[in-house]
């Protein structure tokens, strides 16, 4: 978790554009963003992947979902993808759950 980018990103030791954060995660801007809106929505707990959630994770996971639907509204998308890469082959680049949000 050391070397965690997400991690470091959550403990504001490498710099991101945070657009929200409460107790359960963070959400911010995609460096390389694939939509107008492209957020990263991240756990404050660490878990690499979706393979890798736990009895009782779900409540979390739910609240992901919950937090994009938010910010869809927020950024006044009228239409968007929710999308978690699971593993390397699927195109998962750093090991830290994340909800991609991408929204016209």
């Amino acid at each position: 978790m050391r070397d965690c980018l997400f991690c470091k990103i959550i403990n504001k030791e490498v710099p991101s554009e945070i657009i929200y954060e409460d107790d359960l995660c963070i959400a911010f801007k995609d460096i390389n963003p694939r939509a107008r809106v492209h957020l990263l929505i991240v756990p404050r707990k660490h878990i690499p992947t979706i393979a890798d959630l736990e009895e009782g994770d779900e409540a979390l996971m739910g609240h992901l979902i919950g937090v994009a639907k938010k910010l869809a509204e927020k950024n006044e998308c009228k239409s968007y993808q929710l999308l978690f890469n699971v593993g390397r082959e699927a195109g998962q680049i750093i090991f830290h759950v994340h909800l991609h949000l991408m929204g016209n």
